[in-house]
């Protein structure tokens, strides 16, 4: 493959120049029996480059264990992106953001306390090293200069927007160029944090979405001679739960991309296919308040969600062919979708009484976190004992994110750390009845100074005052609910609980999973997490991918955290995402 160089006028592939038409498509988010699809979709709209991050989290789970399989197939992709003629900009992090739980970084981390992270603390470093030392022999090969697709590579990720410790990013820097990465280098930065975050010897780019002008005019002034590139178009943006979609009109983002490219400027749209936060895996923010973020990553994007093309596919290829070849080939028409409605969840097994086959409880004076116990995402159940009967008011240090209280079994109240919320005042019914406490991590905080986010009960729990001095954790992480013992639902079970149906198909198709009725939880298709579900909205219906659907019979699980109108579901050929901010 060419090599790309940077000149004083601008980039040079081979000596000839060049213009980065590039978008962003993160494989993590998407099934990987539809890549190539969505790469091939990506050239056809006139892009000649892909853009994605590198998730560390999803890629190194446990310290020590790298994975490079499945939905993280990395070398994999590259190829897939090679062989449609595409070039990569690879972002290894290892901070990426990315609306991403934690913004890319390990949970075990967390583990390790007072650690700082994005910094030079040596146990924060050493970690990064020990994981570029891992990865990087995997990239090597798909280096523009070993042959490969890769032609420039990102240094941590808009770090002016967090610090300004250049001796940091040199050392990131330090630890590509010894791992083997020839090619050039690059930081990206908002424009008011150019100078904190550019790193002498890398091409400084910029992130915006308007006012294109003023953007690339900050850029040029941060770095007076070289390439001109937008590292981040924001062409859409991302929903929240609570509340709206978030839309933005094709024509605007259009004139703002025909700005940036009529400036002469390279150009990476963000995104370019969002795709899902399948499972658990959704990022949250918090600007003195905590907002997850839903399970929906279609980003208003020029491919949807299920990689149909949309109103900003045709407006974008048309401002591209303005400046750039577009490939005269027609665009494929969105993939069919399939509709079964009324499908019966009647076998159900409860959460609370399940918890020993998800889990192995721990014994300790205090609540646990999540990362002393070594989970990243999901769940941990607490339990101690309530000593006396009659009124009991349990207060909280914090509560990272969730948490709903069970007396005996029977549930009485939730904390929200959305809501600041402390303190619940209760009655025990008797003496030694079971407080168990379920904790959920909605997303640990992906931007920011937050991304210290621990989960879990975190500090003191007094209970009348008193800190009970016996307490198990039991960590649900829940990847898969085919431990569980299903059993025909004679009652509508009381607290949270699983459901479980069948359903039957002739053709697979995409889909969406409708789950009017429903109150908050997440669901699987055939053991595969589809994502989190929550009636405050906006999202309403879950993206099905086809290639986890079988023809045949299929299972559909769904854990429900309070209760249900009805036991059933469908699957819809159109997406709800919810009520619409423009």
């Amino acid at each position: 493959m060419p090599q790309l160089r940077i000149e004083p006028d601008g980039f040079r592939l081979d000596g000839d120049p060049f213009r980065i038409i590039s978008g962003g498509l993160h494989y993590f988010r998407v099934h990987p029996a539809q890549w190539a699809d969505r790469l091939h979709k990506a050239r056809l709209m006139g892009l000649n480059t892909i853009d994605t991050y590198i998730p560390w989290n999803l890629h190194q789970p446990e310290r020590g264990r790298l994975q490079l399989d499945g939905p993280v197939d990395l070398p994999r992709f590259l190829g897939l992106a090679a062989q449609e003629g595409l070039h990569v900009l690879l972002r290894p992090g290892p901070y990426i953001c990315a609306e991403w739980e934690g913004g890319g970084l390990p949970s075990w981390l967390l583990a390790e306390p007072g650690i700082e992270l994005r910094s030079n603390d040596p146990r924060y470093m050493a970690a990064v090293e020990a994981y570029f030392d891992a990865l990087l022999p995997a990239v090597r090969p798909f280096l523009a200069t070993n042959g490969g697709p890769v032609i420039a590579v990102q240094v941590e990720n808009e770090y002016g927007a967090f610090g300004d410790d250049t001796s940091h990013m040199r050392r990131i820097a330090s630890l590509l160029t010894a791992g083997g990465v020839d090619v050039p280098l690059f930081t990206c930065d908002q424009p008011a944090d150019l100078a904190r975050g550019s790193l002498p010897g890398a091409l400084a780019a910029v992130n915006f979405g308007s006012r294109a002008a003023a953007g690339v005019a900050a850029l040029r002034e941060q770095q007076p001679e070289g390439p001109l590139m937008v590292a981040e178009f924001w062409n859409g943006w991302f929903d929240r739960w609570g509340g709206l979609h978030v839309l933005r009109d094709a024509a605007d983002a259009a004139a703002q991309l025909d700005a940036v490219l009529g400036a002469g400027a390279s150009v990476n749209l963000y995104m370019f296919h969002g795709g899902t936060n399948f499972g658990f895996t959704n990022g949250a923010n918090d600007k003195h308040t905590y907002r997850p973020v839903v399970t929906s990553y279609d980003y208003d994007a020029p491919l949807d969600e299920a990689g149909d093309p949309t109103a900003k596919f045709d407006a974008f290829r048309e401002v591209i062919a303005r400046h750039a070849p577009v490939p005269d080939e027609p665009v494929p028409l969105p993939s069919k979708k399939l509709s079964i409605l009324g499908i019966a969840l009647d076998r159900s097994a409860p959460l609370l009484g399940s918890a020993p086959l998800l889990g192995e409880a721990v014994t300790a004076a205090r609540p646990r976190t999540m990362e002393e116990l070594g989970q990243d995402f999901g769940f941990v159940l607490y339990g101690t004992q309530a000593p006396e009967a009659g009124p009991a008011h349990l207060r909280v240090d914090d509560v990272h994110d969730r948490a709903q209280v069970f007396i005996d079994g029977q549930p009485v109240g939730v904390l929200e750390r959305e809501s600041h919320h402390r303190a619940l005042t209760f009655t025990v019914p008797r003496p030694g009845a079971r407080l168990e406490v379920l904790v959920e991590n909605q997303g640990r905080i992906n931007y920011g100074r937050g991304i210290h986010d621990r989960k879990g009960l975190l500090g003191e729990v007094h209970l009348n005052g008193r800190a009970p001095g016996n307490w198990t954790s039991r960590p649900l992480r829940l990847t898969s609910p085919e431990a569980l013992d299903f059993s025909p639902t004679a009652a509508p079970p009381v607290g949270p609980a699983f459901y479980r149906g069948l359903f039957d198909v002739e053709t697979p198709a995409d889909s969406y999973l409708d789950l009017a009725g429903w109150t908050k939880g997440n669901a699987w298709v055939n053991g595969f997490p589809l994502g989190r579900y929550w009636s405050r909205g906006p999202q309403r219906s879950l993206y099905v991918p086809a290639p986890i659907i079988r023809a045949g019979s299929n299972e559909i699980v769904v854990l429900e955290l309070h209760a249900t109108v009805r036991p059933a579901v469908a699957l819809r050929d159109t997406p709800d995402l919810g009520p619409e901010e423009e």
